[in-house]
């Protein structure tokens, strides 16, 4: 009887698994597009990059590198990387255009603190408008900070790890991104 049992639940969650696998696969696929096309302006790119990606490191950070092609030609990436803010990880997508430029950033998930580090969201502040446009040299290496530490972005009253996370984060996909563009450009398109 207990056999039985075994049977009857390793083939229920077989099924269910077989039946769930795909709608799932598609909806993290949706939300991925949704990510790229907040960072990517539309008229960029005619591959998929959802599809023309590169898995790179970043120190000890695994981080997917969404390519962005218009006829072929790379035209910038976006760089899906995460963050340790106060309440945890911070999950961020960067838009960075061919020329080292920061297209735009958005937080793709958290657990920071409501009404303090949640102002990192979109929704809740324009904060994030802050890196459109920057690139390395833009302000400096040094400036590349919240204001507390001597740096060029705000952070929020009461929330100073948060901000102070997300500016890491994007100032090290800059980093990566100069560093590694050339060998993701020669790759070719598998869409």
């Amino acid at each position: 009887m207990l056999a039985l049992t075994v049977m009857l639940a390793t083939a229920s969650l077989a099924l269910a698994d077989r039946l769930t696998r795909r709608p799932i696969a598609e909806a993290i696929a949706e939300d991925t597009r949704r990510s790229l096309a907040q960072v990517l302006p539309a008229d960029s790119y005619d591959n998929d990059p959802t599809r023309d990606i590169v898995h790179a490191r970043d120190g000890d950070l695994a981080v997917t590198v969404h390519v962005a092609r218009r006829a072929g030609v790379p035209t910038g990436v976006v760089i899906a990387t995460r963050a340790r803010g106060y309440g945890g990880e911070i999950g961020l997508v960067v838009g960075v255009s061919r020329d080292q430029r920061v297209l735009g950033v958005r937080i793709t998930r958290h657990a920071e603190t409501p009404g303090l580090g949640d102002k990192i969201e979109l929704a809740k502040s324009d904060w994030v408008h802050s890196f459109a446009g920057r690139h390395l040299a833009d302000p400096d290496a040094a400036r590349w900070a919240v204001r507390k530490d001597g740096g060029e972005f705000d952070q929020f009253a009461g929330a100073t790890i948060t901000p102070r996370a997300v500016v890491a984060a994007v100032k090290s996909s800059l980093e990566l991104y100069r560093r590694e563009h050339h060998e993701w450009f020669a790759r070719r398109d598998p869409s």
